[in-house]
């Protein structure tokens, strides 16, 4: 009796450890998605800066935008094109970022004039890729974007709070006036021009 018992568990630890060790090179080589990572493809487009933590090469910018081009698997060609008022003419200043490789698409360099580095972070995505949160780590700088131009009041103070959470100092943000009805409302950044 005892060495029926012996045999069953050891058939039984022998099947568990063989079960196993299949189900290990099922996976074998398989790429582990990180669920967190950002699909960097869907990232790309066009992106309105609802607020940002004003410094000096944006303040005062109306009809901000970003906009963002995959030219390798890890390089983006960004373009920000921003107005001095609304009657002033559209501007343009280009860089280009590489995404730090293991960061889940999260980490980028970006080189403005091709030799002046900045750090971007991207702290939350929407699930839906509606709107995004950055900041640039270790500075008191951080951005919400969304691809559309306006934002309910509701999404923007969520939005607000979320980035308190993620250690943005959520009381420096302002809001950039995307549309005109938006200059003088309160919350609202004023333009560089009268």
């Amino acid at each position: 009796m005892p060495m029926l018992l012996f045999s069953r568990v050891a058939r039984f630890v022998l099947s568990a450890c063989l079960l196993f060790v299949v189900a290990g090179c099922g996976h074998r080589g398989a790429v582990r998605e990180d669920p967190a990572a950002i699909d960097l493809p869907r990232l790309m487009g066009t992106w309105r800066v609802i607020a940002h933590i004003p410094y000096f090469a944006e303040r005062g910018h109306v009809a901000a935008r970003y906009e963002y081009a995959l030219r390798d698997t890890d390089k983006v060609a960004v373009a920000y094109h921003y107005r001095e008022s609304f009657d002033a003419p559209q501007q343009q200043r280009d860089a280009r970022a590489s995404v730090k490789k293991d960061s889940g698409n999260r980490e980028w360099t970006l080189w403005f004039v091709g030799v002046v580095p900045a750090k971007w972070r991207i702290v939350e995505v929407a699930p839906d890729y509606s709107w995004v949160m950055a900041d640039y780590p270790g500075r008191d700088m951080g951005w919400i974007l969304a691809r559309d131009a306006t934002m309910d009041d509701a999404t923007y103070q969520e939005l607000v709070r979320k980035a308190r959470d993620h250690g943005i100092n959520a009381r420096q943000l302002v809001r950039v006036p995307q549309v005109p009805d938006q200059v003088g409302t309160p919350g609202f950044g004023a333009p560089k021009e009268p």
